[in-house]
């Protein structure tokens, strides 16, 4: 893995929430991730893009959806911001309590937690950030990813 950063910005609209997906799956690919690892990440990106278009920008099409990669070496951090009027956690119901099993929605932040190693989120009165971490795991004695280790 080198180092690198990806930024853009992204219009309020669940179209563009593909773009969000497709690209965290490329990036996760060229860092080595194993293919359910990019299947993972990918698919905690697109449950944030949409919780930031959806419930964070409410499709205002004057507000935009900032990401950030940052590939480190030894993660893979993704920050997605929105331009919403913030998030109270307390207000977010458990999709495992038994009132919220048979409920179609609500499951995004879980999903989240479950395919990603780390997860911040950091509401605010100007919008709400996430920041989605995935550790690089295994390096083999030579330096490469467990994922590529038996490509030689």
């Amino acid at each position: 893995m080198t180092e690198s950063r990806v930024s853009f910005t992204l219009d309020s609209t669940l179209g563009t929430v593909d773009t969000a997906e497709q690209t965290a799956s490329r990036i996760a690919a060229d860092a080595g991730f194993d293919d359910d690892e990019v299947m993972r990440i990918s698919m905690a990106v697109r449950e944030a893009a949409v919780n930031a278009v959806l419930h964070g920008n409410a499709y205002d099409p004057n507000k935009k959806v900032r990401l950030d990669f940052e590939n480190s070496g030894r993660a893979l951090v993704i920050t997605i911001r929105d331009e919403g009027c913030g998030l109270d956690m307390s207000r977010i119901p458990d999709p495992l309590a038994p009132e919220n099993l048979l409920k179609t929605s609500g499951r995004g932040i879980f999903l989240i937690r479950s395919f990603m190693d780390e997860v911040q989120i950091s509401p605010s009165q100007t919008g709400t950030e996430i920041k989605l971490i995935k550790h690089v795991h295994g390096p083999s004695a030579g330096g490469k990813e467990a994922s590529r280790e038996h490509e030689d």
